[in-house]
């Protein structure tokens, strides 16, 4: 394989590319001289090995509806046990319309209208909505901030229970701050469930995207007796979301025949190109190409987080998988909105609004930073310019 080339800047204007064309829409960004940090997708071309298994299929020429499994379950299974020491049954694989349609589905699965699910707070903003669409109560758990991260408090949490909550999804590793939680941590949250009666799910999109140094252990063998949903992807690591490919992995017999059925009950199929680009991507050449981006992001979590935090009042949390710089600006003592505004208008990078994740967000933004190098250093000179006065 040859190396990537994560430097080149591909120029996505134009392209439909919500990170880049609705920026403006959303953010007041312009893209013309603007910045995207904020949608979780990254500007880098996949692999080779995804690149031309879609050329195959152009070449073909015929676009059918897709059969015979056992390539893409092969190369899911040989994934998930090279990679994360985790035996994956075939039968216990459903592809969904990438995660947030799998979030959905679980939450049509396995609660009902007026249930409560559990969120540790802050965390992705996509699981609020889909709850609170489906005529489902948010129930938040907050995450404590200690020593710069965050940790689990499950006494108080026990306090928080109702009665009517029935389902916890876990985002592991956590999104925004960038946890890889511990096997202590993820035993504790099986527990958590399990004492309250919550059907576990467990939102892996980001499980291959951890720091060097860093291990991702996957809720079913860390907690291998409680029955869990395991949901991943490759969407998320091969930057291919626009497959809207995803996967829900139950081995659990009971929990897999409920969700069967809800799929069966809304008619869902896999779309061809994300099962033929997703089995391209779990190979050898796909593996070598990860170990290459997370080196390249780990360079670029360094440059942006030794830039910010030599702002005063300005901390970005040590990011240990993703790569998704959660900065907190409470140090400034401005309030949300000034501290957004230089940011958008001054330094004219888009980020995602931290009170968007819940409760707890609300000081901070979301950078991505899976973005060449130049501009990283880019948005770290246009930040420490826009905070000029506090140095």
């Amino acid at each position: 394989m040859s190396k990537p080339d994560f430097d080149e800047m591909i120029d996505r204007v134009g392209t439909h590319s919500m990170k880049w064309d609705v920026m403006e829409e959303r953010y007041g960004v312009s893209p013309k001289d603007g910045i995207p940090m904020w949608v979780a997708d990254m500007d880098f071309r996949p692999p080779a090995c995804v690149q031309s298994a879609l050329a195959e299929m152009v070449a073909h020429g015929i676009y059918g509806y897709w059969g015979d499994e056992r390539d893409y379950h092969a190369a899911i299974g040989w994934w998930m046990r090279e990679r994360h020491g985790w035996e994956v049954s075939p039968d216990s694989i459903f592809t969904t319309h990438g995660l947030v349609n799998g979030t959905a589905m679980c939450i049509d699965a396995f609660t009902s209208p007026g249930d409560a699910v559990v969120l540790m707070s802050p965390v992705y903003h996509a699981f609020a909505r889909v709850i609170k669409a489906s005529g489902r109560e948010v129930r938040e758990c907050p995450l404590v901030l200690k020593d710069g991260r965050y940790e689990m408090d499950f006494d108080v949490w026990d306090t928080l229970m109702t009665g009517s909550e029935t389902m916890l999804i876990l985002c592991s590793p956590h999104n925004p701050g960038g946890r890889v939680w511990s096997r202590d941590e993820l035993e504790a949250t099986a527990a958590f469930a399990k004492r309250h009666g919550l059907v576990l799910v467990s939102d892996e999109i980001h499980h291959d995207l951890v720091m060097p140094g860093q291990v991702h252990i996957p809720m079913a063998v860390a907690a291998p007796e409680q029955p869990v949903v395991m949901m991943s992807s490759t969407t998320k690591s091969f930057n291919i979301a626009g497959t809207h490919s995803g996967n829900v992995i139950i081995a659990d017999p009971e929990l897999r025949a409920r969700f069967a059925a809800r799929m069966a009950a809304l008619g869902i199929a896999p779309n061809s190109f994300g099962i033929k680009m997703a089995t391209a991507a779990y190979s050898p050449e796909g593996a070598a190409w990860i170990d290459a981006l997370t080196a390249y992001l780990d360079e670029n979590r360094t440059l942006f987080d030794a830039g910010v935090n030599a702002i005063p009042g300005l901390r970005s949390m040590p990011l240990q998988s993703t790569y998704l710089a959660w900065v907190d600006f409470s140090g400034t003592g401005m309030a949300p909105e000034e501290f957004t505004r230089r940011v958008e208008k001054e330094a004219k990078i888009a980020a995602n609004h931290g009170d968007t994740f819940g409760s707890g967000g609300e000081s901070f933004l979301r950078f991505n930073l899976a973005t060449p190098r130049a501009r990283v250093a880019e948005a770290v000179e246009r930040l420490q310019s826009a905070f000029a006065d506090l140095q």
